[in-house]
Order: structure tokens, then sequence, then C-alpha cells
């Protein structure tokens, strides 16, 4: 399909991101473990409150939220969630109020995430340790309170609305890796909540599959993962009306080999992450996705998976301000 005709349904958006993200190429890496071609594409590089994947999403939850004559959007998360931080800059940016609810009890210190959504006019209220269930109830419930005090609120985080970002990315890496003469083979994703890896794949799957996809998961057993990805991507069919030629599953393959101890939980090939890209490229990962995900490229490389003659992208997804309140971390540059 000819990228030109795809993004008709990929509305109502609002623009936050004024350029394409960098794809560069990762020499230095590639001599330490014997290939010929990794590139990391760096949706960390984004101006907007420091960057990162959630930025794409927001894109068409703002553009709702605008479209709905939103005056405050509420979203919800753990202190160190990057798409809290990333709402909070987004209503900045967009001139709307912004209520942040966190399922953790209020720390003594301001760190990370927390810090630069407070430094961004959030508000922010703190449940307890509550579980999802619970905190989607309570998002719920603040915003029909706005609603009663007369206030117009949107609830940031509809997966299906949120994945239609990285169908734009999936595009927009495809049109990159053409220009640069970049023969791209692979693509290794976080496997995570869903939306990203649904709407990438949904994109891919409309340009006829260009690339054979790696997700490493975070967090979820495989199946779980999976399960997660096709409800959001029979979504997206669903939304735009299109439906691609095809099972994305033929040329998916999910990875558990960094699921350690489980989610937040860094295993020790991602904290030798951290310091291999950091030192070898000045790229700085962190211990919850980033460093797991790239962790996860570099066993694949070297269990043959991804041959050495066959070039792979990482997608770097930001998160970089949770680095500094990360357990493993300061350990990890010592070592």
């Amino acid at each position: 399909m000819d990228p030109s005709s795809i993004p008709a349904f990929l509305r109502p958006r609002v623009r936050l991101l004024d350029a394409d993200t960098p794809l560069e190429r990762m020499r230095r890496v590639e001599a330490a473990v014997g290939h010929d071609g990794l590139w990391v594409k760096r949706d960390d590089c984004m101006p907007l409150g420091l960057g990162g994947n959630k930025l794409r999403s927001l894109e068409f939850w703002m553009g709702e939220a605008l479209e709905q004559g939103a005056d405050i959007v509420l979203v919800a998360g753990q202190p160190a969630s990057n798409q809290c931080r990333l709402t909070a800059a987004a209503a900045a940016k967009l001139g709307l109020d912004c209520l942040v609810l966190h399922n953790a009890d209020e720390p003594q210190r301001d760190e990370g995430n927390l810090l630069l959504s407070r430094l961004m006019g959030a508000s922010l209220r703190f449940l307890g340790p509550v579980d999802e269930d619970e905190r989607a109830r309570r998002v719920r419930e603040a915003a029909e309170e706005l609603r009663r005090q007369g206030r117009r609120p949107y609830i940031v985080g509809e997966p299906v609305t949120g994945a239609l970002g990285y169908v734009v990315a999936a595009l927009e890496l495809h049109g990159q890796a053409e220009r640069a003469g970049a023969d791209l083979r692979h693509v290794v994703l976080p496997g995570s909540m869903g939306p990203t890896e649904a709407g990438f794949l949904f994109g891919c799957a409309l340009l006829g599959r260009p690339f054979e996809v790696h997700l490493v998961s975070v967090e979820y057993a495989v199946p779980e993962l999976l399960e997660r990805i096709t409800r959001i991507f029979e979504g997206l069919v669903a939304r735009t009306g299109m439906a691609p030629a095809g099972d994305w599953r033929e040329w998916t393959l999910a990875h558990d080999n960094q699921l350690g101890a489980g989610y937040a939980v860094p295993t020790e090939e991602a904290l030798a992450a951290l310091r291999t890209f950091a030192r070898l490229e000045g790229l700085f990962l962190e211990t919850t996705y980033t460093g797991k995900t790239f962790a996860g490229l570099l066993r694949l490389v070297r269990d043959g998976i991804i041959p050495a003659s066959e070039a792979a992208c990482c997608l770097h997804t930001g998160g970089v301000p949770a680095l500094f309140a990360q357990p493993g971390a300061a350990e990890a540059g010592r070592s």
C-alpha cells in the first residue's frame, strides 16, 4: 500500500512532534557484537517534555480531547509513569489543565517523572497502593466529580486511539529506512501494554509487512502479551475500516528472555545493556523498558535469530527521566 493513501483515518490529531525522530546507525555496537547493520529509532529525541513514545499516542488522545471541547485531562499511573509525565507536558503545551492520579502513597521526595509532572503544573492525587481496576474506578469518579463542577474532562489512555500513534511511526520508519539506504529486515520493540506494539504492527501490515518484528516482553508472559496486542489490533481494524491482508503473527516473534523477575525488575543483561550503549554510543537507556529491549536485541543477535548480515533497528521508546529514580541504575554505572 502507498503510504500516502493511509493517513486519512489518522484523525483527530494534534501535532506534538515537529519532525521525524532520528534513525541512527550504531557502528560501535556493531563492531562489538560482530553485526553489519544495527540501527536505533530515537523516539527519546522529542523536544516536548523530554520525549518518549507516549507523545505519539498523545497526538491522538489530545486530538480527541480538543475535538470534544475538554478543558482538563485525567491520566493515571505509577509515580514513575512516562505517560503521566508526557500527558502533563502535552496539557501544558495545549493550555489544558491536567489531573494525575497515582496508585501509590505520596513519596517523601519528588524525583524523576513525578518531579517533572509537578513542575509542569499538573495536579497530583495519590490513591495509595490500589490495583489497576480500583485506580480506573477512581479516575472515572474524578471525571464525574469534575463534570458536576461544570468542567469538561477527558480521560487519557484508551488503547486503540493511542495505538494510532505507532501506525504513524511504522510509516515514518519505513520511509526513513528507504531514504537512508538501510535495508532493514528486523525491528525490535518492547512488549508491554500493547498500543505501541499493535499500532506498529498494524502500520507494517498496511505496508505489506516490510519488516520481521520482534517483541521483547518486559511485563507479561508471551501468551498474555499477544492476547493484548490482538485485541488492540482488532480494534484498529474496526476503527479504521481497513483490514490488512495476512496474519501479523506470521512475521512477528515474541520473546520472553528479558522478563526476569517481572515488570520493573531489571535483568543482569538489561543492566549490562545500560552500560554497553552508554559507553559505546552515548545512548542512555532505563531499566524498565529500554534496558530490557536493547538487551533483547543483543541476545537475538548473539543467538543468531537476527543474522549478522541482516540489518535490524531497535526502537528507543524514551523514559530516560525515570532512570534517575530507578533501583539498580547507580550500581550499573559503577560496574
